[in-house]
């Protein structure tokens, strides 16, 4: 694998993981959702703890929408269950910042959010 796909990869974030929001589905299979980003199964894998506090400023199972507020210069890729945005959901439910409380947010406030920080959402089906 090349330096510029792997670095293009470490950039990857699934922030809004299905298990922290209020829609209920089967675990993300990280080789589908390769295959769909276009990066080739087996090549997307979670960000490493030193990654995830230095971009992020968050450790490994905090990771968050918000935390995306850190990445400065857009390094991260935000990808999204679209269902969240499109499913007529009044609430998404996620953790700010840390795993140890849950937030809920409109939709529509936290594309508004996303767009504000420059991360434009990569909306993807998860199964």
């Amino acid at each position: 694998m090349s330096e510029d796909l792997r670095a293009e990869l470490e950039t990857y974030l699934h922030a809004l993981k299905v298990q922290t929001t209020c829609v209920d589905h089967a675990p993300v299979n990280l080789n589908v959702l390769a295959k769909k980003l276009g990066v080739g199964s087996g090549n997307l894998r979670f960000a490493d703890e030193a990654t995830m506090l230095d971009k992020l400023k968050v450790g490994q199972g905090c990771a968050t929408a918000l935390a995306l507020l850190f990445d400065k210069d857009q390094s991260v890729k935000f990808v999204l269950e679209k269902d969240l945005l499109d499913g007529g959901h009044e609430m998404v439910y996620f953790h700010p910042m840390t795993n140890s409380a849950t937030m809920g947010i409109r939709p529509d406030d936290l594309l508004r959010f996303l767009k504000e920080t420059g991360h434009e959402p990569i909306l993807e089906t998860f199964e």
